[in-house]
């Protein structure tokens, strides 16, 4: 007789069971006619969770909730099962990367996420320190797997699952490939995971995010009448559709996944003879004669009716007397920039051999205005002053020339440190 497992089709806590399932011959099926909001709020659903919160398994002798508890009840259905290790120390082992996986990693990606979603307030700050602590988590997972294919032993285990579960959700709204090639170890454990039969049976294709999913407004709370709506039956219809949506549910386990993003005002401008990626890769692939090749090569791509450049000045340069923290506040625009990263490429120079340190930046943006979604969403615009570039007048084209080579002494100054933004 199957279990019956209580989660939308692309909940991720409910991939974590299913994937423990394939693995353990152990029969799972998802509840039918299962709809998020109803279902979950029903008083047959409450007897098994009080809270409404989903997954639940239903098992002969009584519900299970927590996602990480239905996970392990299910492997340990089968006895000696390897996803449980081969010895104690396995086992604790195993155990301890699942409770990291959900203290450090899931904690960190769903305080990044979910604000961003209009789940909880967003609050730039917080923001960066949700990003600090992430970096900071799978900085050490990278370590561990730099000398281990998989988190315990030489195969798949429990905590492989777990982790993988936890991470799809970040590869899949917040975690760029920029942002992920940092940690290269991650990168691998994950996309050799995604790809295992038994994984793949359940999450299908995994695509990483272009870019970090926008800041979007909560709805405000007078939405007590919508409960009613559920019963029309044209509501119904859309709702029976929904399961085919390819991405798991990114957000907390009560809310729906968030509806598709509208296409960017940037797309729909006329065509541009600049290719940006092309620009990109002759920047990135040229080593020598820089000046020669990539600056000449630039100035004939460049298109002055489909893209603009743009110098930018920090406004409190004075502020900038610790070069860590400098350079620290440059990383941190560049990571918030990455929404924009279709459409723009970017030079930030932190300028001086002793504080206070100058920081100073040029940009390329798609249109002739500075993008308006980025002003809105990347709260570091307003601390610099913005000044289009003319690049009729041969100072300002040389300054962006020199700007792109990392010129040293830049007017007069020597360079602290040059980040690209690409």
């Amino acid at each position: 007789m199957a279990l019956i497992l209580y989660a939308g089709k692309t909940n991720r806590n409910a991939y974590k069971t299913l994937i423990a399932a394939e693995y353990s011959g152990v029969d799972v099926k998802l509840a039918e006619n299962f709809e998020m909001g109803v279902t979950n709020k029903s008083p047959e659903f409450l007897k098994m969770n009080p809270i409404g919160k989903v997954p639940v398994l239903e098992t002969p002798e009584g519900p299970v909730f927590e996602s990480n508890a239905i996970a392990r009840y299910v492997t340990r259905l089968k006895a000696d099962n390897p996803l449980y290790g081969s010895s104690l120390i396995e086992y604790a082992r195993i155990e301890q990367w699942i409770d990291f996986a959900a203290t450090e990693i899931d904690a960190g990606i769903s305080k990044w996420l979910y604000p961003r979603l209009g789940y909880q307030p967003y609050l730039p700050p917080a923001e960066e320190a949700a990003i600090s602590a992430l970096k900071r988590a799978l900085g050490a997972l990278n370590l561990h797997l730099t000398s281990n294919t998989y988190l315990v032993g030489h195969s798949v285990t429990l905590a492989d699952i777990i982790m993988t579960c936890n991470l799809y959700t970040g590869f899949s709204y917040v975690m760029t490939k920029s942002f992920t090639s940092e940690f290269p170890h991650v990168e691998r454990h994950f996309w050799t995971m995604v790809n295992q039969p038994n994984v793949k049976k359940v999450v299908g294709e995994v695509k990483q995010a272009e870019s970090v999913v926008p800041v979007t407004k909560k709805p405000s709370q007078p939405k007590e009448p919508a409960k009613s709506k559920p019963k029309d039956e044209p509501k119904k219809e859309v709702k029976e559709k929904e399961p085919a949506k390819p991405k798991a549910e990114p957000a907390a386990e009560e809310e729906e996944a968030p509806k598709p993003k509208p296409k960017n005002p940037l797309d729909l401008l006329p065509p541009s003879k600049m290719i940006l990626d092309d620009w990109k890769r002759l920047y990135s692939n040229t080593k020598t004669n820089f000046r020669e090749v990539a600056i000449k090569g630039f100035w004939e791509m460049y298109d002055p009716e489909g893209y603009s450049l743009w110098f930018c000045d920090y406004k409190y340069n004075d502020e900038n007397t610790v070069s860590f923290v400098t350079l620290n506040k440059v990383g941190g625009f560049l990571q918030r920039m990455d929404l924009a990263r279709k459409y723009a490429f970017g030079k930030m120079l932190v300028i001086g051999s002793e504080p206070p340190f100058k920081v100073k930046g040029l940009w390329l943006f798609r249109g002739q205005e500075i993008p308006q979604f980025v002003i809105d969403e990347c709260y570091d615009m307003e601390l610099y002053e913005w000044t289009k570039v003319d690049i009729s007048d041969e100072a300002q084209k040389e300054r962006v020339s020199q700007m792109i080579e990392d010129h040293e002494p830049f007017e007069g100054d020597a360079l602290l440190d040059a980040k690209c933004f690409k």
